[in-house]
């Protein structure tokens, strides 16, 4: 006795129809993590190499912005359950075998680690924000709030080091993270290279050393500059490893990584908008600042954090556009 399977046009079609595609959140919540560990990262350096006058911003001043930028990626995160309800299950085991469990809990980690830094900094970095804070407590409390708030700055300044020797694998952690959680899925063979978490964090770190690039002046600017000049660089030749790993993978890798090259649409935008917009220009412009060229200050970073934006979301669209284009074949 034989036995055949036969599949259907509405078989298929209801099957692909129950698929979730990601959409816009994902990619967010990817670049604002990656933006977050690279601020992490590159502030805790400056703090153990005790550069807090000379270079302001790294220091002290960019890391109140991490976790407003961890909580939106998280907020977009959560727009894209589909069992909203149920996120706080995360918390209630730890999987060693799961990515989103590791995730989960790094995430957690983040939030403390950036408070008690900023509490380090704070003084330093906003002196304003601090009087008005320190203003309030005493108003709110009296004496007695205001020596809690005093109690837990001078706290967090005593263990500033700590604070940045934690939050460099934190923040590592968090950047690799960011690209794991695509390579995890072994069905989708876009992503399935264990380079995209070294992309993620490079392209993270370079993320954070543009937004420095936008906020700091003078030498401090010059010196972020060349850092992520080379960091540019450093995500270009990840970008040729992933690509020679895919092009000497398995047939379906080889045949997904082609959209990126000239099989869709989406290869002339990954090599227009990622790789000439996103790491050329600017590192060729911060590459002409070095050489006395008057280019606005504005523009190298701002196009640096555009094209990490655009990296993801070319990563994501092209593993839906690839999905879409198998399901086709099989009806």
């Amino acid at each position: 006795m034989k036995e055949i399977t036969i599949t259907t046009h509405k078989m298929a079609s209801a099957h692909a129809a129950g698929w979730h595609i990601w959409g816009w959140e994902i990619p967010v919540y990817l670049f604002l993590g990656g933006l977050t560990a690279g601020i992490l990262v590159l502030a805790a350096v400056m703090i153990l190499r005790n550069k807090g006058k000379e270079y302001p911003v790294a220091t002290n001043r960019v890391i109140l912005l991490a976790p407003i930028f961890i909580s939106f990626g998280m907020l977009a995160l959560f727009l894209d359950l589909t069992h909203k309800l149920y996120v706080w299950r995360f918390y209630t085991s730890f999987q060693v075998t799961s990515v989103m469990s590791w995730g989960s809990w790094i995430l957690l980690l983040v939030y403390p680690v950036n408070i008690l830094m900023i509490l380090a900094t704070l003084e330093e970095g906003y002196p304003k924000l601090y009087g008005w804070i320190k203003e309030k407590s005493v108003s709110i409390g009296g004496g007695r709030l205001e020596g809690i708030f005093s109690s837990l700055i001078s706290f967090s300044k005593r263990h500033i080091k700590l604070w940045a020797k934690i939050a460099i694998p934190v923040g590592v952690g968090l950047g690799i993270y960011t690209g794991i959680l695509l390579s995890a899925f072994g069905a989708r063979p876009i992503w399935n290279s264990a380079i995209l978490g070294p992309l993620f964090l490079v392209s993270g770190i370079s993320a954070g050393a543009a937004l420095i690039v936008l906020m700091a002046k003078g030498a401090e600017r010059q010196y972020f500059a060349k850092i992520d000049m080379m960091l540019i660089g450093s995500e270009l030749f990840v970008l040729f490893l992933f690509f020679v790993g895919q092009l000497t993978a398995s047939a379906s890798q080889q045949e997904a990584i082609r959209l990126l090259i000239d099989k869709s649409i989406m290869a002339p935008v990954f090599w227009i908008f990622v790789v000439t917009i996103g790491l050329l220009l600017p590192a060729f412009f911060e590459w002409l600042e070095t050489r006395g060229g008057e280019i606005p200050a504005w523009l190298p970073p701002s196009l640096v954090l555009f094209g990490g934006l655009a990296l993801r979301f070319v990563l994501v669209k092209a593993c839906c556009l690839w999905r879409e284009m198998s399901i086709e074949q099989l009806l």
